[in-house]
Parts: C-alpha cells; sequence; structure tokens
C-alpha cells in the first residue's frame, strides 16, 4: 500500500474522531473542480459537454479555498477537466499545502512537464501528481481520442519523479478491457517510479459519448478477479495508493454499500447532489448538502437505476477506508490484505489464459457493437 505513514495517520486520527463524536456521515475527499475545460475530449467522460460559455469559466481562487475549510475534509482532489489550465491552479496548491491538505491533482499530463520546468511546483509531501493513465499506450491514446498522449504523459512522470514529487496514477477501466494488457500495464507504471496506483471501473455519465462501453457489476468482478488474482510469480511488485479492502470489493470479495457523502464535489455551480457522478441539482452549503439530501435515495441497496452497476472509488473507497479505521475487524482486514495480496486463484488464472486467445485492442469489442468508427474519427480529429 502506497501512502506515507504521515498521511495514513492524518486520515485514522481523522476517521477515528469523527466516530468519537458519533458522527455517521462525513468527508474524507473534497473533489473540488474549479473548472470543467480540459484539452483533451475523451469519449467516456461527462464533464466536457458542457456549452462554451460555461467551459470557459473559472472558479475563483477564494471560492475554491472557502469551500475547503467549509468542508473539513483531511484530502483535497482537484479534477476537473485539467486543472492544470486553471489561471490559479498555484496558488490553490499553495494555499491547500499551509492548511496541511493532501492534495491530488489530477492531470492527463499534457502540460505537466511543461509547468515543472517552469518550476511551477515544488516538491511536498502534501502534494500529489494523480495523472490519468488508461492502459498501454495504444489502450490509452485511443481512450483519450488522441496519439501520443501516453508518451507525453509518460515524459511527465519521469521528470516529476526525478524531481522528488510524490506521483501516482489514476487508471478508469471499461468494457473490454484486456486484462492480461492491464496488467502489462501495471508493470510499465511502476518501471516509471510512481509512489502508487488507482483503479476504478468507469461509470456511465449521462452526457458521455460513448455509453456503450461501460462496465457492468458482475463483468467488474470478473475483470478485477483476473487482473489482481494471482501476483505471486515474483515480479508483480504493484503499489496501489487506495484501500486493499476496496480492491478486495472490485474483486468480488467484499460486499460494501456506497458512502455517496465520503467524497462531496464543489465546482462552478455548488456542492453537487447527491455525489461527484450524479448530477441533480446543487446546493449553496455543504451543510446542506450533508444534511438535506435523502441519502437512501442512493446507493446500490436503494434500486436507484443509475446507481445499479456503480462501482467507483468515489463512492466505494470511503466505506472500505471506514472500515479500516473505525473497527478492528476492518483494521485487521486490511493488515491481512497488505501482506496476503498475491490471491491465489486458479479459476481467474484459466480465464486469464483464455483471454489471451480473444481479439484485444482498443477496438476489438468497438467494431461488434458499431462503434468504433465514430471513436476513431474522434481521436484522428
Amino acid at each position: 500500500m502506497a501512502v506515507p505513514i504521515s498521511q495514513m495517520w492524518t486520515v485514522a486520527t481523522y476517521v477515528v474522531g469523527q466516530r468519537l463524536r458519533r458522527r455517521t456521515r462525513y468527508p474524507l475527499v473534497l473533489m473540488l473542480e474549479p473548472l470543467f475545460r480540459c484539452n483533451l475530449a475523451c469519449a467516456g467522460c461527462g464533464k466536457i459537454q458542457y456549452p462554451a460559455h460555461i467551459l470557459k469559466k473559472d472558479m475563483p481562487l477564494q471560492t475554491a479555498l472557502a469551500a475547503v475549510d467549509e468542508c473539513g475534509a483531511p484530502m483535497v482532489s482537484i479534477p476537473g477537466g485539467e486543472p492544470l489550465l486553471y489561471p490559479f491552479i498555484r496558488e490553490l496548491v499553495t494555499e491547500l499545502i499551509k492548511r496541511r491538505k493532501y492534495i491530488y491533482l489530477c492531470t492527463n499530463a499534457i502540460l505537466l512537464k511543461e509547468k515543472l520546468e517552469a518550476g511551477w511546483f515544488k516538491p511536498s509531501k502534501y502534494l500529489t501528481f494523480s495523472v490519468h493513465m488508461d492502459g498501454q499506450a495504444e489502450h490509452h491514446d485511443f481512450a483519450v481520442c488522441r496519439e501520443g498522449t501516453y508518451e507525453k504523459a509518460a515524459e511527465g512522470i519521469r521528470l516529476a519523479v526525478q524531481l522528488g514529487f510524490r506521483v501516482t496514477t489514476n487508471t478508469t477501466l471499461f468494457e473490454g478491457a484486456d486484462p492480461n494488457s492491464v496488467r502489462a500495464f501495471f508493470d510499465e507504471m511502476m518501471e516509471l517510479g510512481v509512489e502508487g496506483m488507482m483503479v476504478s471501473p468507469g461509470y456511465a455519465y449521462e452526457k458521455a459519448p460513448d455509453q456503450q462501453s461501460f462496465l457492468k457489476r458482475r463483468k467488474t468482478n470478473q475483470l478485477f478477479e483476473m487482473i489482481l488474482s494471482n501476483r505471486n510469480d515474483g515480479k508483480r511488485r504493484w503499489k496501489f495508493n487506495q484501500s486493499p479492502l476496496f480492491l478486495e470489493f472490485l474483486m468480488g470479495k467484499r460486499e460494501y454499500e456506497c458512502t455517496p457523502w465520503g467524497n462531496p464535489c464543489f465546482n462552478i455551480f455548488g456542492w453537487q447532489k447527491p455525489c461527484y457522478l450524479l448530477q441533480e441539482g446543487y446546493y449553496d452549503t455543504f451543510d446542506e448538502l450533508l444534511n438535506h439530501t435523502d441519502w437512501d435515495n442512493y446507493g446500490h441497496s436503494s434500486g436507484n437505476p443509475k446507481c445499479a452497476n456503480c462501482m467507483v472509488h468515489c463512492g466505494y473507497e470511503p466505506t472500505a477506508v471506514n472500515h479500516t479505521f473505525s473497527t478492528f475487524g476492518g483494521m485487521l482486514a486490511t493488515i491481512k490484505a497488505m501482506v496476503f495480496n498475491s490471491y491465489a486463484n486458479p479459476r481467474a488464472r484459466r480465464r486469464l489464459i483464455r483471454e489471451t486467445a480473444k481479439p484485444h485492442g482498443p477496438l476489438a469489442h468497438l467494431v461488434q457493437l458499431g462503434f468504433a468508427g465514430d471513436v476513431k474519427a474522434r481521436g484522428a480529429a
């Protein structure tokens, strides 16, 4: 588990403190979106489909900082859009470090090398560049609809690691993902020297152009079981920057309910309800979001069709983290998962071998769906 001890201690004491105050709903990570604008147009993205006048908007710096203070979460994730396009990103990072917030600056890394060479940031234990990488070069470039993006991002990662920055990767997997390729990709990221990796199935954003490629729950379990099992061949030294219990949840080894308030989202419209993934209006204050949302209407067991297949980390990782730090059993399970993480599974190994005989590559399943031409055209644009 590639999380510094100081960060683990901060999160643990925060969770224990909330439990001692008998709070059952509290934020763990603030998802702070200061803009929706991006320099990519990924087919699975639901964040860049707004009209031009919305994409041009930037959140005022003081508004962003006020949201951080109001929420009080120990960690702040800065997605977007592309946050390196945010005109106040240096000031925002500086102020968050002063507040001792652990920052995950989520970037596609197209601009990372340029900004690092210009001296925009200084290494800090509080700052992590979370680089969006969706697989090996061919798969990643296809997913983001632009050739050469993988190598551009890899250059940024190499430089950031060389300069002493904390760097993680963030990978979203979709229908048709080749588990053998994903395993090879994990090896590549470890060779680049990243601190750890994050992985999650994609969420079927209503505005996303590609609605055919999102995983259903059973297929999610099967895919992650093949990917994450049988890491005992002597070279699989993968490090993940997320809860090992969440990874077991993806593999189908655990049942969790969503904690949608665990990763609240604040963007240019306000506090997004109910969560980072669903857009059903906005509140003016975090207190209204926490106390006025009918949380029983969301999560897998609620029967809400929008939540039926969601297994995304922003909803379920807070549940796993809370399980770890709020009960002795959860802590014991986490330690066990960290120590015995090879997950020997003959069935998964056989399925993984069978996968090698199937046609793969970024267009393999989309050809059958009649969708490949459209996405390939987007990639060439």
